[in-house]
């Protein structure tokens, strides 16, 4: 398979003048993608996570703009869009129709009932309900920021569509859950008392057990893997940690992602992801959260499995700011020798990042081989005389 194209702009530069700046370097990526097989009439979702509450770390409104700019030398038909929640109150985060310059607008309705039924029969999902805002548009441009998720290890282009795709019912009762559909707990082996002792023994309370129905379960998604239930459960066998049951949400992640993409013609999608302020944790939590990886750059690619696979590498290469651990990660892994992904250090050793883009390329998205293009890179442009006069001279009240 021929590696993918992955273009790539490093927050580093090597001069302190605009042409050779992160913005001229964003500005770059995007013209490489070549837009020109967006025809003029083509209805254009720009597709992202405007944050939620008090986050702070989506992708910065200057650099939407400029992005809604380009496309619109191709199509004037562009908007922005995601779940109705985000939609409502992006103001509060600097999200308007005017600042990013075009509509925003909510993916599945502005009641979230707006959706195109999707058949999948996958585990205990036997459907999807797919926005149908992304259903009816021509053009995906899938803007994504990077971080951790505290599923499935990482939160990128996958997951932008995976489940910012989706309603919000399909969200959070369908694929948040569907871990659930693998057997982990043997109700027959476990008493009502050790039952409550693995409760117990969660340092994160992420185990619950239902004493008048005699359940026990696991909130997977916030299960860190730390093994201390597995501890308090070597005498009796009742209680299993399996890959499978975070595979689950990973593999789904793919088969939601295909469902939207197939949507779209290959030559009209298009993948812009900013590894910038990465956290541990997603941006739907709505709070801000200390930057946990380095800033690295800007990456822009048409195949999906290529620019996550290039984000996930970078992130693997520059490592974690360990300083920044908030302290709740009691069993964050801080050997930078492990041999484990930063997410994975972080999140628990079953949330490999690593498994949604194998997932993803099995279905045929894309190919996890890829060559970076990068653009303006600082060794390019660290010896380029730089023009005179390049602070503020513009205008003022002096």
């Amino acid at each position: 398979m021929t590696a993918a194209k992955v273009y790539f702009g490093s927050i580093q530069h090597g001069v302190a003048t605009r042409f050779a700046s992160f913005a001229a370097k964003v500005d770059k990526v995007v013209d490489q993608l070549d837009m020109s097989t967006i025809e003029k009439g083509d209805k254009v979702a720009v597709k992202m996570h405007l944050g939620f509450l008090d986050g702070y770390q989506t992708v910065p409104v200057f650099f939407v703009r400029r992005i809604v700019k380009a496309v619109k030398g191709f199509s004037k038909n562009v908007f922005i869009t995601d779940n109705p929640t985000a939609v409502y109150n992006a103001a509060d985060r600097g999200y308007t129709q005017e600042t990013c310059g075009c509509p925003i607008i909510p993916v599945a309705g502005i009641k979230d009932g707006y959706t195109v039924e999707r058949r999948v029969d996958y585990r205990n999902v036997e459907t999807l309900d797919m926005a149908g805002v992304l259903n009816d548009a021509d053009v995906l441009i899938d803007l994504s920021h990077i971080k951790g998720h505290n599923s499935c290890g990482f939160g990128g282009a996958i997951k932008n569509i995976a489940l910012g795709g989706f309603s919000a019912p399909t969200r959070w009762n369908k694929i948040h859950g569907v871990e659930q559909s693998i057997p982990y707990w043997d109700p027959e082996k476990c008493s009502p008392e050790h039952a409550k002792k693995l409760e117990l023994a969660c340092p994160y309370k992420h185990l619950k057990y239902d004493a008048e129905n005699h359940k026990l379960t696991r909130m997977f998604s916030m299960c860190r893997n730390c093994e201390e239930c597995l501890e308090a459960d070597k005498d009796v066998g009742c209680l299993e940690l399996k890959q499978g049951n975070f595979s689950a949400f990973q593999e789904l992640m793919a088969i939601a992602a295909k469902q939207v993409l197939d949507t779209f013609d290959e030559s009209k999608r298009f993948f812009i992801s900013f590894l910038l302020q990465i956290t541990a944790l997603c941006d739907c939590w709505g709070v801000g959260f200390p930057p946990l990886v380095n800033d690295i750059g800007v990456l822009a690619s048409r195949d999906i499995v290529a620019v996550e696979m290039a984000a996930l590498d970078l992130i693997k290469d520059e490592g974690l700011i360990e300083k920044n651990v908030p302290r709740y990660y009691r069993h964050a892994n801080l050997d930078p020798k492990a041999d484990l992904h930063p997410f994975q250090r972080l999140n628990g050793k079953y949330k490999n990042p690593y498994l949604t883009v194998e997932f993803a390329e099995r279905f045929g998205l894309g190919s996890k081989e890829y060559e970076i293009v990068e653009v303006l890179s600082p060794e390019e442009t660290m010896n380029v005389e730089p023009p005179k006069g390049v602070a503020e001279r513009e205008p003022s009240f002096f």
